[in-house]
Formats: structure tokens, sequence, C-alpha cells
């Protein structure tokens, strides 16, 4: 008898259980649920792989902003800093330049930690595929 794949349009060809025992068929859905199995660990290496690309990069970007703008902060900020000395007390200049380094440090640690809630470590895929093992099972 031969049937279409739901899943990719193949065409499957199921074998003939007539004659088959039952321990020939408990077998036959043994192995079955074994490749069904094997594929579905496959399939959430896979999605697990990716989220961690996905991760490493983000994290990547993050401390390659961290090294730049402390390097741009530090020469900014000691040029800063001078250019107020000429018109006010050091101390208040220094103060000024602090703030602006708080306010700076504040935004790029808002901007890192959205970046790191939006990841999603489970292998979503895999989650729901999993889900649909039982009902498929029961014949539905």
């Amino acid at each position: 008898m031969t049937i279409p794949n739901n899943v990719t349009g193949d065409v499957v060809t199921r074998p003939n259980v007539e004659n088959a025992s039952v321990g020939e068929l408990i077998g036959e859905v043994a192995n079955d649920l074994s490749t069904l199995m094997r594929q579905e660990l496959q399939l959430a290496k896979a999605e697990l792989r990716e989220e961690a690309n996905k991760t490493g990069k983000a994290v990547g970007m993050l401390a390659a902003a961290g090294v730049a703008g402390f390097m741009v902060v530090l020469f900014a900020s000691y040029a800063l800093w001078w250019g107020l000395a000429n018109i006010m007390d050091e101390g208040w200049a220094a103060l000024i330049v602090m703030v602006l380094w708080a306010i700076a440090a504040l935004i790029l640690y808002s901007t890192g930690r959205k970046r790191m809630r939006e990841l999603n470590p489970a292998p979503q895929q895999t989650v729901d595929t999993l889900k649909e093992v039982p009902d498929a099972l029961r014949g539905r």
C-alpha cells in the first residue's frame, strides 16, 4: 500500500502487515520510535547549536563595544575634562565627565540586557514536534 507522506510529500510504502506476527509488528514500532527519537535528538542539537551561535555573537558584540567604548570614553573624557577645566574648577569638570560616563554605561547596559532577553535557549521546534508524538502513536 502506498500513501503520501504529509511532511515531505514523498510516497511512503507501508509493509503488508496482514501476515506479520505480533512480535514483528512490535519490532517495527520499536524501530520506528527509535528512528523518530534519534531524529528529534538531532533536531534539538541543531536548534541548540543555532542559539549558542546567536548567543556567542551577541556576547562578542557586547565585549567589542565595551573595549572600543572604553578607549573612546577614556580619551574623550580627558579632552572634555581639560576643556571644562578652562572655564571652571577641575573638580566640577571631573564630576560632569563622570555623570556623562554614568549615562553612557546605563545605555550600554540596557541595550545588552535587551539583546540577552531576546535569546531563546529552548529548542522550540523539537518541543513542538515531541508534543505530537503521543497523538501520532494513537493514530490521530
